[in-house]
């Protein structure tokens, strides 16, 4: 099942999308928060949901983030083997974890703003993790229990802001408009093997990334399970599994966005979106 949420930004309704159209599942669903992943929603819309019975949602409606007010947004830095080496790192022991900021939240195909006083603004298409079921000291094994499904997720960084000054780099990842995410959220039945997926992102037409999560450092039961030790995982949270190369500041020397540079990237399975950049005003 592939789920989305449609409308202008802030009033946002759920649907899900079956063979390229588009309906509205309102009556029957409140939205796609954690409420509804906690209760079994998933379990219930499926066996509710008739294409017969239900509205059609045109394809020129905006699409919001296909999750409703995640609880947070956990990222996993340096996770893939060919990345850590452009970006001139060790192949981490552990993973890197870090936080972005729920409020850079926006559509799939809304813009993103360059924030003001930057100057290396940077794009990271990645597979973002669902989580379905609270997660609390999982183990391994058990741990694709915990997870609803995946979806898309340009992963915007500004350089200066994460590596130039100080501290963690959260600063760096959370800026407005810096997690496009979606176009939806495809449900973990209908994605055979979520470590072989093709990921790929273009500026301007160029292709900079073109990947494969085959190349994870830490697959995704490890790091649910990794990250289960040191907080709870709620219904509805999203973990961004990280980047594959290809970045803005891995090319010698860096390439950064700038007003008028169109992104777009896609996942295998997962739907594509597309980002226009604008200046901070």
């Amino acid at each position: 099942m592939k789920l989305i949420r449609f409308g202008a930004a802030g009033s946002e309704k759920p649907g899900v999308e079956v063979e390229g159209k588009r309906y509205d599942v309102s009556n029957i669903v409140r939205d796609y928060d954690e409420e509804f992943f906690a209760g079994d929603g998933l379990q219930n819309l499926a066996k509710i949901f008739d294409t017969s019975e239900a509205e059609e949602v045109s394809t020129d409606v905006r699409l919001g983030c296909p999750v409703a007010r995640p609880g947070k947004i956990v990222c996993i830095g340096l996770n893939y083997r060919n990345h850590a080496k452009e970006a001139g790192m060790d192949v981490p022991e552990e993973p890197v974890v870090f936080f972005k900021a729920t409020s850079s939240i926006v559509g799939p195909n809304d813009d993103v703003v360059i924030p003001k006083n930057s100057e290396k603004t940077d794009w990271e298409v990645e597979l973002a993790v669902v989580i379905g079921k609270r997660a609390n000291y999982v183990e391994k094994a058990d741990a694709m229990d915990h997870v609803a499904g995946y979806c898309l997720h340009n992963d915007v960084s500004e350089r200066g802001f994460q590596l130039e000054r100080g501290g963690q780099w959260v600063k760096g990842k959370s800026c407005d408009t810096f997690a496009p995410l979606g176009p939806y959220v495809v449900t973990k039945d209908e994605v055979k093997d979520p470590h072989n997926l093709n990921l790929w992102l273009t500026v301007n037409g160029e292709k900079h990334q073109d990947g494969n999560t085959n190349d994870f450092i830490f697959d995704i039961p490890e790091v649910v399970s990794y990250l289960s030790q040191f907080m709870s995982l709620m219904p509805g949270d999203i973990i961004s599994t990280g980047t594959p190369e290809g970045v803005g500041f891995g090319y010698k020397p860096p390439v950064y966005l700038k007003d008028g540079d169109v992104m777009e990237l896609g996942i295998e399975g997962l739907g594509s979106s597309r980002q226009e950049v604008k200046a901070w005003s």
